[in-house]
Formats: structure tokens, sequence, C-alpha cells
């Protein structure tokens, strides 16, 4: 994993010593570029001041949570980076919560507690295997689907399309 030691991580977390942990998961991967704040206001500083390749942030912050630090770094029109990769955290991992930070435009997702192996993994997704970005009136971040369908062969995907005309593509 040497090859992750010239990586710059915003790691964003309200809790120190989970702050700690997921530092010292990094750091075991040869991660030695990390920056560490307490919440989404302190990372839009940090994002401002300063080049990440990545965002690690938590869910549940004050006053700035994760998913309204990622609807900021998506949307906000001064935006330092608006593509950047985002991995959100959280102990909380109902549905309703995963299906708020992905329409937020996170890029992963990982349940606390962490482990080693699934920091990493949803890193290696975010660098070797990025999902191309979608702009919609409602939502911009990465693609939502996690593969093309193969039998898939027109410009609509929902069925609330299945009325519209292929020229309005």
């Amino acid at each position: 994993m040497s090859s992750l030691q010239s990586i710059h991580i915003l790691l964003v977390d309200d809790n120190q010593h989970m702050r700690a942990i997921t530092s010292a998961i990094l750091q075991s991967a040869g991660i030695r570029k990390i920056r560490e704040v307490a919440d989404g206001s302190a990372a839009l500083d940090a994002l401002r001041a300063d080049v990440f390749d990545l965002a690690i942030v938590d869910f549940n912050m004050f006053p700035l949570d994760g998913v309204e630090f990622t609807r900021l770094v998506r949307n906000s029109p001064d935006s330092a980076n608006p593509y950047l990769p985002i991995i959100m955290m959280t102990g909380h991992s109902e549905k309703s919560r995963v299906v708020e930070a992905r329409d937020a435009g996170v890029t992963e997702f990982v349940v606390k507690p962490i482990t080693a192996k699934a920091i990493l993994e949803r890193m290696n997704a975010v660098i070797y295997k990025p999902r191309p970005f979608v702009k919609t009136d409602g939502y911009f971040g990465p693609d939502r689907r996690r593969s093309a369908s193969k039998t898939f062969k027109g410009p609509y995907r929902r069925a609330t399309d299945a009325g519209r005309d292929s020229s309005d593509a």
C-alpha cells in the first residue's frame, strides 16, 4: 500500500477517539498526509486552505453534519472541489441515513465500528474505480448506479420515463 503515501486525506469527525482510530488505520496503510478536523464547518475551511484527494466524514456532527458538508461541497458556488471523493462513516446504518447520504452526493458509505478492511476497500473503490458524476436539477454527485445494465438500450432508465420520446434526451 505504499502507493497511498502521496494521498492527502481530510478526516472529519467530532469524536477525537474515532479520529485517532481512523488516522491509525490510514497511517498503517502508508498514508502520511492526514488533516483532522472536528466538524463540517472546519472541514470547509480546510478545503478552502488546502488541496485534498479524499475526505472521510462522520455523519452526525455539530454545528455542520456530514450530509450538509457533502451538499455544500457538491453544490456551493464557491466549493473548492465539487468532485472530491467523500466517504461517509456513521454508527447509524438505517436505510434512511444511507439514502440521505447518497442523495447528498456521498461517494461511499462505511458503518462504524470501522475496520481497516472496510476503510481501505472504500478508498480503493473511489481511487481505482471512480464513478462518473451526474448533474440534474435535483442532484450533483457520483452516479448512484453501481453497474451498467447489459440489456439497457435507450436514454431513459426510470419507470416514469416510459412515455417519454427518445428524441427528448
